[in-house]
């Protein structure tokens, strides 16, 4: 009986292991371009003599039942949903714009654009091309799905909410808009790989022309040009903390588990000889991560990826939030700082603003996710509070920085200020 036992249990498991391997090696491509609908042909469509199109994000998560067993349901309807947006060309953005640079992400083609104001825009593609991020090992052993389907638990017009619901807790943002890129001259040598495409048109985090609402601005810089300023002018130059810390309990509230710093920009003001930092979020790629199936949840096990947080009602693991910098801008900071805010949060995203910010979504997207992104929100809104003083409290278990921050390992800085923002003041 006993051995029948076994052999039954290594067949379950040998099927199983089958039925996994199947799942996540069944896909030959890494990336597609968004689908026009009611388009055969996109390279005869005039796109000059219309305003709009009917577009889905992607077609490359589809999954039949074997696979959405295995790696989750997540966003794959929102990918595949169409959409109408706006038909958008260079030439005629804000009175025309320039290509400045590509962009270099590692799973977002983008393009740095600059307006005659000498305001500077990005172009985010949507859809996501993860070769880079693929290890030679998965690509040895035909595993390159693990990775590229991972991206339907990103969803496509996630940015958007989280604008609108940032904008709301009174946080500065990129302001993100939905727009479709056809074939143009303006797009010169970029043509072949960025026509065609569904973008996200949104402010730089990095601006020598002020984009924001707020006064006395001198420019928008990144976190390594923040740290070279606190060097040269270390009396003179602050974070507004109270600003950082609604932004990163934010940041809890809409699930978005990857803020490191190369996410963050900072709007420089000057106020009576001081500059006072305001951070600005970018990236919003993996707000409401949404995390399901038998493989991503093995991998978002906190003994697996600690980082890898899904989206769920509560929060489960706060260590795996905190990342370097937030030790490094908020390390000793008072609990009653973060407490503060959390209520303040509490006050700004009640149910009737959560619900009214759905309206920023196209009906079919808000249909398809909005009623569960919104509860899950409301639920980690009710305990944030608590959420607020974990935080803080993982936060200082964690301690000083032992090492640079990501993006300024190149910095030649004084050893104080590697360690926290505000240990060059201290003696």
């Amino acid at each position: 009986m006993i051995k029948k036992i076994v052999s039954l249990i290594i067949i379950v498991l040998i099927i199983f292991i089958g039925l996994m391997y199947w799942s996540v090696s069944s896909t030959e491509k890494t990336f597609i371009k968004s689908d026009l609908v009611n388009y055969d042909n996109v390279n005869a469509v005039n796109f000059k003599a219309i305003d709009s199109v009917m577009v889905t994000a992607s077609s490359l998560y589809k999954a039949d039942e074997i696979k959405t067993l295995i790696q989750g349901e997540q966003y794959r309807q929102a990918w595949a949903t169409p959409i109408k947006v706006p038909v958008m060309y260079l030439d005629t953005l804000l009175g025309g714009v320039t290509i400045l640079k590509e962009g270099g992400g590692k799973q977002t083609h983008s393009l740095k654009l600059i307006t005659k104001d000498s305001i500077e825009l990005t172009l985010r593609g949507v859809n996501k091309d993860p070769k880079k991020l693929i290890p030679e090992i998965a690509e040895t052993l035909g595993l390159e799905n693990i990775i590229v389907d991972g991206i339907s638990a990103q969803h496509p017009y996630g940015a958007i909410l989280a604008a609108e619901l940032a904008d709301k807790a009174n946080l500065l943002n990129t302001k993100p808009k939905v727009v479709f890129v056809p074939k143009q001259k303006t797009l010169k040598q970029y043509s072949d790989k960025y026509r065609n495409r569904l973008y996200l048109l949104e402010y730089e985090t990095e601006s020598k022309t002020n984009w924001t609402e707020l006064d006395s601005i001198v420019n928008t810089i990144d976190t390594e040009d923040l740290q070279e300023l606190k060097l040269k002018y270390p009396e003179k130059v602050f974070i507004n903390k109270t600003e950082l810390i609604r932004a990163r309990l934010f940041d809890l509230l809409i699930g978005d588990w990857d803020r490191h710093t190369k996410q963050w920009g900072w709007a420089i003001q000057d106020t009576n000889g001081k500059y006072i930092a305001h951070p600005i979020a970018g990236d919003r790629d993996n707000a409401f991560f949404n995390l399901e199936g038998i493989v991503p949840t093995l991998l978002s096990n906190k003994y697996v990826v600690e980082e890898l947080r899904p989206f769920e009602n509560d929060i489960d693991f706060m260590p795996g939030l905190v990342y370097p910098f937030d030790r490094y801008f908020l390390l000793n900071t008072p609990e009653a700082l973060f407490v503060d805010q959390a209520k303040q949060l509490q006050i700004m995203l009640n149910d009737s603003v959560l619900e009214q910010a759905l309206k920023v979504w196209p009906k079919s997207i808000a249909d398809l996710d909005g009623k569960e992104i919104i509860n899950k929100i409301k639920s980690r809104r009710d305990d944030l509070v608590n959420y607020a003083k974990a935080f803080k409290a993982s936060i200082d278990e964690k301690g000083k920085l032992q090492q640079q921050l990501k993006g300024s390992e190149d910095l030649d800085i004084d050893s104080r200020l590697m360690e926290c923002f505000e240990c060059i003041n201290k003696n």
